[in-house]
């Protein structure tokens, strides 16, 4: 049974699914040396900077509700047990489970490349969302500021974007944040999977706690800036019957609009998570999995659009109308003026870069 580690949500360097040689452990009959000369490194989140070529990812996904993103960094320390992002880490030979919350990759030249790209002739804004296959204010982003520098350069241009966190950390960028609601720029999304502390502490280790988003949730919302709250993900016997009491509790908060996704378990995803359910839930582990397999038609996954968010099924089925009983009846999602298109029409283009002269290089 994996043993689970301190402020991380995976327990293990789960190879990624692009190696091509793995080491596995091997009881070689010599009894284990616990004295202190042979205990295993403390486990550090390493950040390094990373020169990005390019900011703005595309999609064109009919199951999510953006068709760009910006990530200004790689991997995430929050660790969440459940991420689907984890599996991008293989493409850089580390591995999705511990590498992705230990090995972070910032993107310090973000704002210049966001700036660059969003200068092209032929550029049309559509909104951006802000943080999709990493966290925008996990920890290291009080110190690097890279997200910040992000919204200063769409303060600049006027252009529309949406934020998605798990941290309280938002609540430093209201300065910028609050006047951009004000032009119907910005909303912010908090995901709030569970009002437990410690259910939250087993799931998603470095994540602010769900009072804190809850707080910060209730300060934007009194500054004017439009917030939300999705329940992601919902996990079959584990948080799934916090679903309307977290809605309530976001209501309270001030959040306007609601929306929840079913557990997603692609590629070593799959394999992560139920090595935390066997080192969290033991006496659970086998019922969770089987209830997410008849979700997911027989398999731990189902990638296809349209099922992939709310699954198949009658407890599909259960959810979704547990999911719209309480929307309605707490005011969610009752019409769109509650929650205001993000406005593309004041997009201001920023000036190219300017192209080094040869005379410059000289001197």
């Amino acid at each position: 049974m994996p043993t689970p580690i301190k402020g991380r949500g995976a327990s293990t360097y789960l190879p990624g699914r692009f190696e091509t040689q793995t080491s596995e452990a091997v009881d070689d009959g010599w009894a284990v040396d616990e004295s202190e000369e042979f205990a295993a490194a403390r486990l550090r989140t390493d950040v390094r900077p990373e020169t990005a070529r390019s900011i703005i990812s595309r999609n064109n996904s009919p199951d999510v509700g953006f068709s760009q993103s910006v990530n200004p960094y790689r991997g995430c320390e929050h660790g969440c047990s459940y991420c689907f992002a984890r599996p991008t880490h293989a493409y850089l030979n580390l591995s999705p489970g511990l590498d992705f919350e230990t090995k972070i990759f910032a993107k310090t030249n973000a704002a210049e490349v966001l700036r660059r790209e969003l200068s092209k002739p032929g550029y049309v804004p559509q909104p951006i969302a802000l943080g999709i296959n990493t966290d925008a204010y996990q920890p290291i982003e009080r110190k690097l500021g890279i997200t910040r520098q992000l919204i200063e350069v769409m303060q600049e241009t006027r252009h529309p974007f949406s934020l998605i966190t798990k941290n309280a950390l938002v609540e430093r960028d209201m300065d910028l944040l609050a006047p951009l609601a004000e032009q119907q720029l910005v909303s912010v999304h908090f995901s709030v999977t569970s009002l437990d502390p410690h259910l939250s502490a087993k799931l998603e280790p470095r994540a602010s706690a769900p009072h804190a988003r809850l707080r910060a949730m209730r300060r934007l919302s009194d500054a004017g800036i439009p917030v939300g709250v999705m329940v992601a993900p919902v996990i079959p016997w584990i948080n799934d019957a916090e679903l309307e009491s977290v809605l309530e509790a976001a209501r309270d908060a001030g959040a306007s609009s609601a929306g929840y996704v079913l557990l997603r378990l692609p590629y070593e995803v799959a394999p992560l998570f139920r090595d935390w359910l066997d080192a969290h839930y033991p006496q659970r582990a086998e019922h969770v999995m089987s209830t997410i397999n008849q979700l997911r038609g027989g398999k731990d996954y189902d990638s296809q659009f349209g099922k992939r968010m709310r699954g198949e099924g009658v407890y599909a089925q259960m959810l979704a109308r547990r999911f719209a009983l309480a929307s309605k009846r707490l005011g969610f999602n009752a019409s769109r003026q509650q929650w205001p298109w993000l406005d593309c029409s004041k997009f201001i283009a920023p000036l190219p870069p300017k192209k080094p002269s040869l005379q410059g290089e000289l001197f």
